[in-house]
């Protein structure tokens, strides 16, 4: 089993793809830096305790004034930037990853409904989403985000805040999921082994879920992907924007917005750093993307 994996075209494919191989080292070093944060990070940047103002805007250590504690310096509260990097991938990576899954699920569950039935129900789906895709995702997450903020009660603003920004990226990356699946379902509707499940008497739902989902999820797969960088940069956008997370919330976004205030008082690391991070965790993501796109469809090589 082993040996046929490891010969298998796709794994084939990537030995032979070092740009593949490099952003999923990156991607996994990123991943896994997220994850043991607790563990590798120095200190907690939610928790005032443990960063002192006193140790605020000590460049890295490679230049004059440094201090080795902080690999890569410290910001204006005197929070170590490697830490507050960590903890801050480790809130974009979940909420990219929770609106990722959650687009997902509604892309996909309204885009196979939509091919298997068709009739009045596509069109009104594939009407909601002709006027989703005429907006930006950046403004259509500011629509929801806003309307969402109108709705709750001010007290619940900030306890709700990670899930409503969560909810406002997801819905605002559906589209991609249910045009694909629905343009995938007619086509897999009329093959022989659906219709004869069809004409079995099989549940609706038995039949899109069970034999025209697995079948179509290849290009499901490198949406998925592309979708992940997408959301998380839409969430460091809104951060960055000041309508995501708060500054207490270190996630990229909140890191940049406050680097950016230091861009021309010398402070350079405060913004660079998080911003290189945040652009290798993207590329990498897409990097990725583009691989698995051309395993799925060896024409597009």
């Amino acid at each position: 089993m082993l040996a046929r994996f490891w010969d298998s075209d796709a794994v084939w494919a990537f030995r032979h793809s070092p740009a593949a191989i490099v952003a999923f080292i990156v991607a996994v070093l990123i991943l896994g830096g997220a994850l043991f944060a607790p563990w590798l990070a120095q200190s907690n940047p939610y928790d005032l305790t443990t960063f002192s103002l006193i140790d605020g805007l000590l460049p890295p250590v490679w230049e004059e004034g440094s201090d080795p504690r902080f690999l890569l310096g410290t910001d204006d509260q005197g929070r170590d930037m490697v830490s507050a990097i960590l903890y801050g991938a480790r809130l974009s990576l979940l909420i990219g990853l929770m609106a990722m899954l959650i687009a997902t699920v509604l892309g996909v569950g309204l885009g196979l409904a939509a091919g298997y039935y068709g009739g009045r129900f596509d069109a009104i789906v594939m009407r909601i989403a002709d006027v989703q895709l005429a907006l930006p995702a950046i403004l259509t997450a500011l629509l929801i985000d806003g309307i969402a903020r109108g709705l709750l009660p001010p007290s619940s603003h900030e306890n709700l805040r990670i899930v409503v920004l969560t909810l406002a990226i997801a819905l605002s990356l559906w589209v991609n999921f249910a045009r694909t699946a629905r343009a995938s379902t007619f086509v897999e509707r009329n093959k022989e082994y659906v219709q004869a499940a069809m004409i079995m008497g099989q549940h609706p739902l038995r039949v899109m879920f069970w034999h025209i989902l697995p079948n179509i999820l290849g290009p499901l797969l490198v949406i998925m992907t592309v979708d992940l960088a997408s959301a998380i940069l839409l969430e460091a956008t809104l951060s960055f924007l000041g309508i995501g997370l708060p500054a207490d919330s270190p996630s990229l976004g909140t890191l940049i917005r406050i680097g950016m205030q230091f861009l021309l008082s010398g402070e350079w690391w405060i913004l660079w750093v998080p911003t290189l991070f945040l652009v290798a965790l993207v590329v990498s993501i897409n990097i990725l993307g583009d691989f698995l796109r051309d395993v799925f469809n060896p024409r597009l090589r």
